[in-house]
């Protein structure tokens, strides 16, 4: 690092500043790369992260500021100019066309063209097929993306972004759909390319990633700088007080709830048998009042094909779900939304919130849709139950009418919570609902799944982190090929031993 420090920076912002309207999202902020270095940007939500992102990338003007890049001052006004500049980025929530081929994907917008200008199709391929390679892929170019699991479409994202000259690679949240041996991979292509003099800016919420691949950090709180550090010389706790701007003691896990050895009979939602092929094979499953049962398993393990099935989003196979003992058929969301029965998917984005439409439309839009376009809630009531919401959650910023989204993340976690919330349910299911979202709007949403449960709700947790699981569930259910194998107190699990559970080989399962 030393003679990286002698160097001078490949890319550089200097006093950076962005206002939306009365808003200041960043406020005289210095950051700066160097060449063949992973560095991370660090704090919580509406920290500034996504702007400093979207101005380095070209996605948003500065108000005030310089970019350099190689020592020459540059303006992009596209992300297109970026990348044509050497900067590519990869974003947090995929932004593929999941009806074309990986192919297409990879060389949208710069297709290799034939002496009639017209589209080369096995050069398209061949391009893709190496850029795909450098990732250690082995995928069809001529595949349509749609048909690839989310990991494998993150990855592809990737492999578009480094298919370029690129000189500086932006990594929002790169590794939140990926399991282990992927991310693994991933960070095998990070260092070839570090070692060939690309800049790499790896934002992450995985703290024990930052730590392995990164050479440097720079934390943002509220919009302001507060500082840059060598990885090597800043403890974890410390980072974590730096980003929050109050002590880590503030963040003591809420007291579990007791008496789950001798559980309550009174079971709100019982599985028996429940097959969705592919993915869920004769799962058994029960969830008692008030509790939060974490589901724990590797990707393709079958987490979100189970919280589908129990919400009425994919139609069983097989099998029977009781809701206080009675059976009841759960063909679609609006049935089981009619039992007490929610679902929130681990994409936010496309079947989550819609973005264009303001945080009081989200928040009331299934409210409305439950009752019907014949009896419409009044504005008033709208307003007053979404301002209401927005104050229990904490959303921020407390502005009902503005777009959702232009919220950090974790805020429009919130603002999908309390879209669930206002139908009053009795079970929630709740696909990562912290993916993405920095560590203190994560243990606010861990905190507040918990004060849920204390109200008699019946939750479901599902996250990839182990150690989120053990947090927030009181039980927890593993699971291995679409199987549920067991259910155990998670007061008696660490993570290493939950880990040692889900990733144990099948035929050791008795």
């Amino acid at each position: 690092m030393s003679a990286m420090e002698n160097a001078l920076p490949l890319v550089q912002v200097t006093g950076a500043t962005v206002r939306f309207q009365s808003d200041t999202a960043l406020d005289d902020v210095d950051f700066r790369m160097f060449a063949g270095e992973v560095h991370s940007l660090m704090g919580e939500n509406g920290a500034g992260k996504s702007t400093l992102i979207k101005a380095l990338t070209g996605a948003l003007p500065l108000d005030a500021g310089v970019i350099t890049l190689d020592g020459r001052t540059v303006q992009f006004a596209t992300p297109h100019d970026a990348q044509l500049a050497g900067i590519s980025t990869v974003y947090q929530e995929i932004d593929l066309l999941p009806n074309l081929t990986v192919a297409e994907n990879i060389a949208l917008g710069r297709e290799p063209r034939g002496r009639l200008g017209s589209i080369d199709w096995p050069a398209m391929r061949r391009l893709a097929r190496e850029a795909l390679a450098d990732l250690g892929l082995d995928i069809d170019p001529a595949s349509v993306l749609a048909t690839h699991p989310l990991a494998v479409q993150q990855l592809v994202a990737i492999a578009r972004a480094i298919s370029t000259d690129v000189k500086v690679l932006v990594l929002d949240e790169p590794t939140s759909s990926l399991d282990f041996d992927e991310v693994a991979e991933l960070f095998r292509v990070i260092r070839e390319l570090k070692s060939r003099g690309v800049a790499i800016l790896f934002v992450s919420h995985f703290l024990d990633q930052v730590y392995e691949i990164c050479d440097r950090i720079t934390v943002l709180r509220n919009g302001r700088l507060v500082g840059e550090y060598l990885t090597t010389e800043l403890l974890r706790i410390d980072l974590v007080q730096k980003m929050l701007g109050r002590s880590a003691a503030a963040l003591a896990a809420r007291p579990r709830l007791d008496g789950y050895e001798d559980p309550d009979p009174s079971v709100t939602l019982s599985a028996r048998g429940v097959t969705v092929l592919p993915g869920i094979a004769d799962a058994d499953l029960d969830l008692v009042e008030g509790e939060v049962l974490g589901v724990a398993g590797l990707l393709g393990s079958g987490r979100s094909e189970l919280a589908r099935a129990l919400t009425g989003v994919d139609r069983l196979e097989a099998g029977i779900i009781r809701i206080d003992g009675q059976a009841t058929r759960l063909s679609s969301p609006r049935r089981a939304l009619s039992v007490g029965v929610v679902y929130s998917s681990e994409n936010r984005r496309t079947e989550g919130l819609i973005g264009e439409l303001s945080v009081l439309e989200n928040i009331t839009l299934a409210l409305q849709a439950q009752r019907g376009i014949l009896r419409r809630i009044r504005s008033a009531r709208q307003r007053e139950l979404a301002a209401s919401w927005v104050e229990a959650l904490d959303i921020r910023p407390p502005d009902i009418d503005r777009p959702v989204g232009t919220l950090s993340g974790g805020n429009q976690q919130k603002v999908l919570l309390a879209r669930l919330l206002a139908l009053s349910p009795r079970v929630i299911v709740l696909d990562e609902p912290t993916r993405g979202i920095d560590v203190g709007a994560k243990v606010e949403i861990q905190n507040l799944v918990g004060e849920l449960a204390d109200t008699g709700l019946s939750v479901v947790f599902i996250s990839a982190e182990l150690e989120e699981v053990l947090r927030v569930g009181t039980r927890v259910a593993i699971l291995q090929n679409g199987r549920v194998v067991d259910v155990l107190p998670s007061d008696g699990l660490t993570t290493d031993s939950l880990l040692a559970l889900v990733a144990r080989p099948e035929e050791d399962e008795s």
